[in-house]
């Protein structure tokens, strides 16, 4: 299973200045914007260095999850659309359930999400949950900018507008994502430039 290394990383982040900022800004983003934006996200990256890694989905949420009531156990959970699957940060899946791209999950239920996965890690054995938590913002960060740009492009190239109507869920992930205290830097990048502004596309 391939790795989901800093590249694969940054070229979903780069979605966003991509396809989002062109959108919102009506031309596309510039060189200084960009390579802004690069110094932001590299110097997460680097916190991510010799974190737990694992086999992620990528795309586990909901849409996803099929539940097999005339099962017992774990088997009551069926899971579709993981081709994609890479080995990463056991963060990244967390933060896919726990801010569903397509349902909007309240601050609320997103934490009793991540207690419950939080719990479980603790009573399997050695959890260092600090450095989870700091990758699980760093994640829903990364998945969330990724999305804006995604949806987006839905739109512009693939003739989508439906998945619009999402996008101030996922602006409101992001915000939550960037409370962060190691993301504070990367937030005020997004302030600046006005990728946290609600507006209509």
């Amino acid at each position: 299973v391939p790795p989901f290394d800093r590249d694969a990383m940054m070229i979903e982040a780069d979605l966003l200045v991509d396809w989002y900022v062109p959108a919102i800004s009506g031309s596309p983003a510039s060189d200084s914007l960009r390579a802004g934006y690069h110094k932001q996200w590299n110097a997460l990256l680097d916190r991510l260095q010799g974190r737990e890694v694992t086999l992620m989905l990528r795309d586990f949420h909901s849409p996803n999850i099929i539940w097999r009531g005339d099962r017992s156990g774990h088997d009551r959970l069926g899971i579709v659309d993981f081709q994609d699957a890479l080995i990463g940060p056991c963060a990244y899946d967390v933060a896919s359930l726990a801010m569903d791209a397509r349902v909007t999950i309240s601050p609320e239920i997103e934490k009793q999400t991540l207690d419950a996965y939080v719990t479980a890690r603790h009573a399997a054995g050695a959890f260092d949950e600090a450095s989870f938590l700091e990758s699980y913002a760093v994640m829903a960060a990364q998945r969330n900018s990724k999305i804006l740009g995604i949806f987006v492009r839905l739109e512009k190239r693939d003739g989508k507008p439906y998945y619009l109507k999402h996008l101030p869920r996922i602006r409101d992930y992001l915000r939550r994502a960037l409370s962060h205290p190691a993301l504070a830097s990367l937030r005020e990048f997004y302030d600046a430039h006005g990728l946290l502004e609600e507006r209509a596309l």
